[in-house]
């Protein structure tokens, strides 16, 4: 597929709500096969009323609407990384990734060791595993991964 070309990334605002819920929710049935749909179901309200909005989430624009985010909570926190599944493997995730690296000295998130793709994404953008553990919410095998800016 061809890469997307370069454009925009801005904040988030409450504007885009509806279309950062649907890429979140889409993405996730398709990247967590392993768990049950309903899981982000249960999930959709959380992250749209309490972590969406006390989070630092960017916007990739590709036309008037977002084609992915990403959100940083408690400073460095990755909290999400989402790409619309029909955008996805044309670069919107690194560009993300990459302007977060620009801005914060150390990232940090939590992966699902079953999610080879994520997992093997952040490897090859210079994250570390630090712990491995289960997750408190699916009981599901996460890594807890690392980044750090060399000085």
């Amino acid at each position: 597929m061809d890469r997307i070309p370069d454009t925009n990334i801005i904040k988030y605002t409450p504007a885009y709500s509806e279309a950062v819920m649907d890429i979140w929710l889409k993405a996730n049935v398709k990247a967590h096969h392993f768990l049950p749909e309903q899981y982000w179901l249960d999930n959709y309200e959380k992250v749209k009323t309490l972590y969406l909005p006390n989070s630092d989430t960017f916007l990739y624009l590709d036309s008037p609407a977002p084609t992915g985010f990403i959100s940083i909570i408690e400073s460095n926190f990755i909290g999400a990384l989402f790409i619309d599944v029909k955008m996805q493997c044309r670069g919107i995730g690194t560009k993300l990734l990459d302007y977060c690296k620009e801005r914060y000295s150390s990232l940090e998130l939590a992966v699902y060791k079953e999610n080879i793709k994520a997992v093997n994404f952040y490897t090859k953008r210079g994250f570390k595993i630090t712990d491995t553990k289960p997750n408190s919410d699916s009981g599901h095998i996460e890594h807890i991964m690392l980044w750090r800016r060399q000085p």
